[in-house]
């Protein structure tokens, strides 16, 4: 079987009403991190970060029908309120290596409120990586907007 090898990037930028340290503690928290990250009516049973340069990060995605995703990586970049930055791979569903790329946040004032972009790539490296790209805005949309849900209401997100 041949291998897929395939690049996708994305750039995504929100604005919250909250400050810049609420954002950035929501990034590196792993129990806020566990309420928001992943697609709609997914969980995440596993949620650690140690946020430090040279950290790992390790999450694993429970989707709808009881399908796991894993995503494991080191961070590369943390600057208080400023930037959350981590290298990272997705695993398949035998545990190698689908995807592997870079996510990077940075977080700034602007006009009252808290302005944060991200920027991530990832490159296949497996046959699911095609299926794991197409999927890859969809998915960081509704990340954020489950992300926008807890942070201005922090009741509403089931943990």
């Amino acid at each position: 079987m041949k291998t897929i090898t395939r690049r996708r990037e994305l750039y995504i930028s929100r604005f919250y009403t909250v400050s810049r340290q609420q954002v950035f503690r929501a990034w590196t928290d792993p129990k806020q991190v566990a309420r928001w990250w992943g697609p709609k009516d997914f969980t995440n049973p596993v949620c650690e970060i140690e946020a430090r340069v040279g950290g790992r990060i390790h999450i694993v995605m429970r989707g709808p029908q009881g399908t796991d995703h894993t995503m494991r990586g080191t961070i590369t970049d943390i600057r208080a309120n400023e930037r959350f930055a981590f290298d990272f791979e997705a695993l398949d569903k035998n545990g190698k290596p689908a995807l592997q790329g870079r996510l990077s946040v940075s977080f700034a004032d602007e006009d009252g409120k808290t302005r944060l972009s991200l920027s991530t790539y990832a490159e296949g490296l497996g046959p699911d990586a095609g299926e794991m790209l197409e999927g890859m805005e969809a998915g960081w949309n509704q990340s954020l907007d489950r992300f926008a849900r807890l942070i201005n209401h922090p009741s509403q997100e089931k943990a």
